[in-house]
């Protein structure tokens, strides 16, 4: 296996009402994830608005995510979401120099990429940093979805991408990659991971990390002890729980990621402002009371 086995879990970036970072809730955010056990951490996913930041937030976000995440025992992520692969070294560079070495990737979205056009792209980048480990952030809004036998080719020819983020949750394109890419470790939502426990090591991206803990690494230990059957019961579970938590929210449709994912650390006890950067808008603070309750009233157990 090109990377080891967890649960990945994401950062996401508090902004005050002038846009500004506000790291001491960022850095309060980080050391929680870490003292309930999480060791693969990341920065700028969707949920982290990695879209959005300018190269100034970027540097300073990252600079302070450095220091918290500078164990030897953490894997810290920095994410990369650009519109070119010069974009995409730049910003890698920045991290690299000061001291990543683990990155995230997804390819460019203004136009869809062709075969040779996403192999120039992971050949271009991965390339530059060979000292470096890649997870390629597989997403429809990179207008093109890899499957097991690309990744299969990539990889034959670029031997530091390591590693994928999918949140697909159907059995066909779950099994098609670890049957095609079983060297690469596969990350996958709470519903999708009980699919690839089915056809060996796989690993679990965590949105309900910060809030439930417990079930999350229940629902990890049971899937790869094996117990495939109690892995789909405590993934319904999830399910369950985060339609009804979050039911309040249904006047909203297609909704960016992070207004879910600020929800979500706000309930695990951080005072995480929901906003996010223009042109996005976040649930109104009557919504996220309406939510709360929800969890808090109906299912306190998973507070732990």
């Amino acid at each position: 296996m090109r990377y080891p086995q967890g649960i990945l879990v994401s950062c996401e970036i508090p902004w005050d009402e002038n846009e500004r970072f506000m790291a001491d809730i960022f850095r309060e955010e980080v050391r929680a994830m870490i003292a309930k056990g999480y060791r693969q951490i990341y920065i700028f996913g969707t949920c982290g608005e990695g879209y959005a930041v300018d190269t100034t937030m970027f540097r300073d976000i990252v600079t302070v995510f450095r220091e918290e995440t500078s164990g030897e025992d953490v894997l810290a992520q920095v994410g990369v979401i650009t519109l070119s692969t010069a974009n995409a070294v730049e910003r890698i560079g920045i991290a690299h120099g000061l001291g990543f070495r683990v990155f995230q990737i997804a390819l460019p979205s203004w136009g869809v990429v062709d075969d040779d056009e996403m192999m120039a792209f992971f050949q271009d980048v991965c390339g530059t940093f060979p000292d470096s480990k890649f997870l390629h952030y597989n997403l429809p809004r990179a207008k093109r979805i890899l499957n097991g036998r690309d990744y299969r080719r990539v990889a034959d020819a670029v031997p530091n991408l390591v590693g994928t983020k999918n949140t697909t949750v159907s059995l066909r394109s779950i099994g098609d990659l670890m049957r095609h890419a079983p060297d690469m470790q596969h990350f996958l939502s709470e519903g999708g991971f009980p699919y690839g426990c089915l056809y060996g090591d796989c690993s679990i991206l965590g949105s309900f990390a910060g809030v439930s803990p417990a079930k999350m690494w229940q629902l990890f230990d049971t899937g790869k002890s094996g117990k495939i059957e109690e892995s789909f019961r405590i993934s319904r579970a999830f399910d369950d729980v985060w339609s009804d938590v979050f039911s309040p929210t249904e006047y909203r449709q297609e909704s960016i990621d992070g207004v879910y994912d600020k929800m979500l650390v706000k309930f695990s006890g951080v005072d995480m402002p929901l906003r996010l950067l223009s042109p996005y808008k976040c649930f109104p603070d009557e919504v996220y009371e309406q939510c709360r309750k929800i969890l808090v009233e109906k299912y306190p157990e998973w507070l732990a």
